[in-house]
């Protein structure tokens, strides 16, 4: 979307609807932090945001180089470097050489990594049926299927920045 689209949003009266969206995504993002939306139990709060991305990216695209999941994930190498670290120390992702070039080095779930990461997963999920236990199943589709889009919305945004698109 240009920003002539964004700004004739605007110009048409939807202030008031538009200044609700954004004050409940701001609500919405500071609770995701405060509980980061860890689940419920024991396991509740025990991985952090960067950790359950990083894991269920390698978990989902299987084993890749740094640049690789830098790229995928659409962040810096420095930082998946320095984000999967601690998930190395901790044993739930492996260094491994890549199979054609052992220069390289390819990052992969561990066995205690997918364990882990499924335990964070069944948490979570019992957390989005508790929050959302009085919600018909059509509105839990709609609503994964608005925050799915407004998340690449975002995405996209943020690629066309980081290429100087505006």
């Amino acid at each position: 979307m240009s920003m002539d689209m964004t700004t004739d949003l605007t110009a048409v009266g939807d202030t008031g609807l538009l200044d609700t969206l954004q004050h409940e995504v701001a609500l919405f993002a500071r609770r995701a932090e405060q509980t980061r939306l860890g689940g419920v139990g024991q396991v509740r709060n025990s991985m952090d945001r960067a950790a359950y991305l990083l894991l269920n990216r390698l978990d989902k695209e299987g084993p890749m180089g740094v640049k690789a999941l830098a790229a995928s994930m659409g962040i810096d190498s420095s930082t998946v470097t320095r984000q999967v670290a601690p998930l190395v120390d901790t044993g739930l992702v492996k260094r491994t050489s890549h199979p054609e070039d052992g220069r390289a080095v390819v990052l992969q779930l561990s066995p205690r990594g997918h364990a882990r990461l499924e335990e964070v997963r069944a948490s979570r999920r019992q957390l989005m049926a508790e929050l959302t236990h009085d919600w018909s199943p059509e509105e839990r589709e709609e609503f994964c299927t608005l925050l799915t889009r407004f998340n690449g919305a975002l995405s996209a945004r943020m690629a066309g920045h980081d290429r100087g698109d505006s």
